[in-house]
């Protein structure tokens, strides 16, 4: 048998693992994998002494979707590496499963380590994860894309000062605001004292001044000396009285004009009803997938990786505005609205 890799629902994945040898299988897609069917796979004593230990070393793992416990995906990662020894490269969590379960440990310490893995794209629920797993357990880790559900200080004290000098490539992705990114994040990322490439998207609580140009050279470029590629998509709120001095949306572009990797584009919005203010700063191209928060002043620009939009704002949206949303986000597959203003130009 030729075949080099396998993508596997669960109901097939006994059969169809049993059936034959796979003397050149290196890669492995576990999809919609319920924690019977895990548990069997991972103690087959003829799957773990050929197939697992000996040959795979690209594995993907998606939950199915409909199952809430979070301990199923908890014990699965924690036997990942016992059965998969080789294993260099893990997706935990396919972007494809929406509604996949996030990784959480509840009542106890992860136990889980390898020696070999070098990437590892994954979705947590918490920020106390993301730490557990640049404790220093996976110490060839090289490349990180990870997703939170949530941002906020854990409620013990967890390893965030130790250099993670191996890591080349972080990705961070919380689309829930934090108000914790000074506290958290940065930290964090000073850690990482030989990283290359760096990609943010987050939506961040701020008290005085916008996340802008000024403010990611200062706390993020001048502390990552080996950078040599920085993308985001940061949104910063901020609540507003009227003696502050507010910046426009050209003073915020013109703090992004000697900065280095990128071309950004900058929206400001002031919300009057709510006190609140948004900046919007992103690279351009715009490489994600949801586009968050577009209000009236939104810039236009093609978007053609965006598949989910978010519309905000105390001012109607009008048919116009609805036209060159079609335009910008041309394979656009969801888009939610937040507006209790009906049209004046229907």
């Amino acid at each position: 048998m030729k075949i080099k890799w396998l993508d596997l629902e669960s109901s097939f994945m006994k059969n169809i693992l049993h059936v034959v040898d796979y003397p050149n299988l290196y890669g492995l897609g576990l999809y919609n994998i319920e924690e019977e069917t895990a548990k069997y796979l991972f103690t087959d004593e003829r799957l773990i002494s050929s197939i697992f230990k000996n040959q795979i070393t690209t594995l993907i793992i998606a939950i199915d979707p409909d199952k809430k416990d979070w301990s199923i995906m908890e014990n699965i990662c924690n036997q990942i590496f016992t059965v998969f020894i080789n294993l260099t490269h893990l997706i935990f969590c396919h972007a494809s499963y929406k509604n996949n379960a996030r990784l959480l440990f509840k009542n106890r310490s992860p136990t889980f380590s390898s020696s070999s893995l070098l990437i590892l794209n994954i979705k947590v629920q918490t920020f106390r994860v993301c730490l557990y797993i640049l404790d220093g357990r996976l110490e060839q880790l090289h490349t990180l894309h990870i997703e939170l559900a949530n941002i906020l200080p854990p409620s013990e004290e967890i390893e965030n000062q130790r250099k993670i000098p191996n890591l080349k490539y972080f990705v961070l992705s919380c689309l829930l605001k934090t108000s914790s990114y000074n506290q958290l994040i940065l930290p964090l990322l000073y850690r990482m004292t030989n990283l290359e490439k760096l990609a943010l998207d987050l939506t961040v609580s701020v008290k005085e001044t916008f996340i802008d140009g000024y403010y990611l050279k200062k706390n993020i470029l001048n502390h990552i000396s080996q950078l040599k590629q920085f993308t985001f998509d940061i949104r910063s709120y901020m609540f507003i009285n009227n003696e502050m001095n507010l910046p426009s949306k050209e003073d915020i572009q013109r703090r992004f004009d000697d900065f280095p990797y990128t071309n950004v584009i900058s929206c400001v919005d002031y919300f009057l009803e709510y006190k609140e203010g948004l900046c919007h700063i992103y690279s351009y191209p715009f490489l994600m997938k949801h586009y968050e928060d577009v209000t009236n002043n939104f810039p236009d620009g093609l978007y053609p990786y965006v598949r989910q939009v978010s519309l905000y704002d105390e001012y109607a949206f009008e048919h116009e505005f609805f036209i060159r949303i079609a335009q910008s986000f041309p394979f656009m597959e969801k888009l939610s609205i937040t507006n209790r203003q009906g049209q004046n130009h229907k």
